[in-house]
């Protein structure tokens, strides 16, 4: 008998392409777990403060307790990620959040918690998802291939999406049958598979490094740089920022549109949330299909214009079942354009910054949903529920068309010359000096002396506007660019780094893209020698 063939593996849907890396899938069930927790967590916590303290400003301040920690440690965090071991790192977080949880379960089980300490629990779990957060948005590009990035984000999506419709049931579940502690230690729990995940993810080392690592206030500092220097997490932080301020109005709005508008009661309201969920979900699905055909920038355009037609469908609405397909529909733009904005600023911040600029991309956003959020509130409270949507959806279509020149998918710089003369490289230090270069130096100045023919005046700006970027990105604190009045083919480019191992790391910082910009400034020096490099440390007299 002939050997019968060998079985075909079924091949994934393209959605689910990125599963297909181990350390990904184990890493995103167990996320998914951990968030299914945390949303057992939220469930709970309200609840309970709703016997403890039922004004309505104590069970409000539960979502602010565990929403603060973001606009206080994102930044901090992801430095912290960016500096030490990201895996350890985010091990001590999922530890943090076990004990933390399983603390506050052993104390309300003994009956010895109130309304405050309640709120101080839910600000300490708070800060491990704020911790967690930028730290594992920077791990996804080492889990997944390039090409497989944005569809990694989008399952990410998927994941938070599923666990907000999956986890407050569980917890109203687990609140039933054995009261709020039950379901806080089932969320300590989840976090405990999390923590076995990590344990397991063998980790590829990272380059070696003979500098000392980066202290965390300068580490934030040069992660604020190289965002304010980089286009490119401009346009993702200023897209985002449009999208979710307007489209945060459904969030602000949703129990009094459920309410007053469909007449609906609290059980409508969870089926309501779920459908929400369950529209990204079948997004996500959808797509790298979508992907097939629309750049970063024109997805981000479309989902806001679905998000303000859904808003302003809702606005006149009064029907539950044209609202479901609304609400869908929201749901599906939300992901479509939060994945993608997100997947824009990862691919915009190389791996030694990856992290703090996350941060500073979801600091941003989370600021600007809040701030929508709540004058959806205010408006509402004046002009009415069903005005509101219908002003926002209007404001959200224009302000989509505003921002498209912020373009997500930047052209690429073109390459240097083969024929590019190398980069300026300063003399070697004095060894006399030797003692006085260390972290703690002072600020080093830089200098890059050139040469350039009048008649190439334009193009010398044009490209130095670039290098301004480059050197920014790359941490300096300050640049400047002078021309000699006497002698106007004479340029002096000066710029200045925090202290010696700062200037040792820019190096380290610059991408081939970055060098390419900087060996293009070379090959315009006109001189018989190279152009000339210097570096100078700040002396107290």
């Amino acid at each position: 008998m002939p050997p019968s063939p060998a079985p075909r593996s079924i091949p994934l849907p393209r959605a689910f392409t990125p599963l297909r890396h181990g350390a990904f899938r184990a890493l995103w069930f167990a996320t998914l777990a951990s968030n299914i927790g945390l949303w057992i967590q939220n469930a709970a916590a309200g609840w309970m403060m709703t016997m403890l303290d039922p004004r309505p400003l104590m069970v409000s301040l539960v979502q602010v307790a565990s929403m603060l920690p973001v606009f206080l440690l994102a930044l901090p965090g992801g430095a912290v990620a960016d500096i030490v071991d990201r895996r350890r790192f985010l091990i001590g977080v999922q530890a943090w959040v076990l004990a933390t949880g399983l603390l506050l379960s052993l104390l309300t089980a003994l009956d010895a918690i109130g309304p405050w300490g309640l709120l101080l629990f839910t600000f300490l779990i708070g800060a491990g998802s704020a911790l967690t957060w930028p730290a594992w948005s920077a791990t996804t590009p080492e889990l997944v291939p390039r090409d497989d990035l944005v569809s990694a984000i989008a399952l990410n999506g998927i994941s938070f999406n599923l666990a907000r419709a999956v986890g407050p049931a569980i917890g109203g579940v687990a609140l039933g049958l054995a009261g709020p502690e039950a379901a806080f230690a089932l969320n300590a729990l989840t976090f405990l598979v999390l923590i076995v995940a990590l344990v397991a993810w063998k980790r590829e080392p990272g380059a070696d490094s003979r500098l000392p690592k980066e202290h965390l206030l300068s580490a934030m500092r040069a992660g604020l740089r190289f965002v304010a220097a980089s286009p490119a997490m401009h346009a993702a932080i200023i897209r985002a920022c449009v999208f979710f301020f307007f489209a945060a109005a459904i969030w602000g709005l949703f129990p009094l549109l459920v309410r007053d508008r469909l007449g609906l009661g609290p059980e409508a309201f969870g089926l309501l949330l779920g459908v929400v969920g369950a529209g990204a979900v079948v997004a996500g699905f959808l797509l790298p299909a979508l992907r097939a055909r629309l750049d970063r920038s024109a997805m981000v355009f479309w989902a806001a214009l679905v998000a303000a037609a859904a808003m302003a469908a809702l606005a006149f609405v009064t029907h539950w079942l044209p609202a479901t397909v609304a609400l869908a529909c929201y749901g599906g733009a939300w992901i479509a354009a939060g994945s993608t904005l997100s997947a824009a600023a990862q691919l915009a911040a190389p791996a030694w910054v990856r992290a703090r600029a996350i941060a500073i991309h979801q600091l941003s956003f989370f600021g600007c949903m809040a701030v929508g959020s709540a004058m959806s509130g205010w408006l509402g409270d004046r002009i009415g529920v069903g005005p509101t949507l219908a002003a926002l959806a209007v404001g959200a279509a224009l302000a989509a068309v505003a921002v498209r020149r912020w373009r997500l998918d930047a052209p690429a710089t073109a390459e240097a010359s083969v024929t590019a003369p190398p980069l300026p490289r300063p003399a070697a230090p004095a060894a006399v000096l030797s003692d006085l270069l260390v972290e703690g130096s002072g600020r080093v100045l830089e200098v890059v002396r050139y040469r350039i023919d009048p008649a190439r005046r334009a193009e010398f700006l044009s490209v130095m506007r670039e290098v301004r970027r480059v050197r920014l990105r790359g941490g300096a604190a300050t640049w400047r660019l002078y021309e000699d009045v006497a002698d106007p083919d004479r340029w002096v480019e000066l710029w200045a780094v925090d202290s010696w191992h700062e200037h040792l790391r820019e190096q380290s910082r610059l991408s081939e893209v970055d060098r390419a910009i900087l060996a293009r400034a070379a090959a315009l020096h006109a001189g018989e020698e190279p152009a000339e490099a210097a570096r100078f440390l700040n002396v107290q007299p």
